[in-house]
């Protein structure tokens, strides 16, 4: 296991499309154990998607149960979503939102309250959730890095929604 580099803005790996993944295989498996040591090992991390560190698959982990936002509310702990897809959505809120592969911002974006995601987990048995609030957001957030979305491309005003951040927590 080990902590991988996470790529920063402006790397064009970050806006390319993540393949869907075939199998789960134990190459796969080991690179899931470094995406969630490297998710551990940031500061205010909650979630991580493989292309932020170079690989392009469709993988993501979440854990938002230590944060202040996340751990007030109901969610699902440690979360390992491969090829996850958003059935459904609804709601709307605007968030603070931050990325590790852009450090120095923040952003006020406009979110679903609530989706409900298909996909697998990691031994490769289907998952269907809902996940509400600050989990849901994350889960957004790192289903857009799949897609090659940075949460720049959300922001509505640059000039108004968005904070140069003034310590990473």
């Amino acid at each position: 296991m080990a902590i991988l580099p996470i790529l920063k803005f402006p790397d064009p790996v970050l806006k390319e499309k993540s393949a869907p993944v075939e199998r789960i295989t134990p190459e796969l498996s080991a690179a899931i154990d470094d995406l969630l040591d490297t998710m551990t090992a940031s500061p205010g991390g909650v979630g991580i998607s493989a292309p932020q560190v170079g690989i392009l698959q469709r993988i993501v982990a979440v854990d938002v149960s230590a944060h202040r936002r996340g751990g007030q509310e109901e969610n699902h702990g440690l979360l390992v979503l491969v090829n996850p897809e958003i059935l459904a959505m609804g709601g709307r809120q605007i968030v603070r939102e931050g990325c590790m592969s852009i450090p120095d911002y923040t952003a006020n974006i406009e979110r679903a309250q609530w989706v409900l995601v298909d996909s697998l987990d990691r031994e490769g048995k289907r998952v269907i959730l809902e996940s509400v609030g600050f989990e849901a957001v994350a889960i957004q957030h790192e289903v857009d890095h799949l897609d090659g979305i940075l949460f720049l491309d959300r922001v509505a005003s640059l000039k108004t929604d968005l904070f140069r951040r003034r310590k990473y927590r």
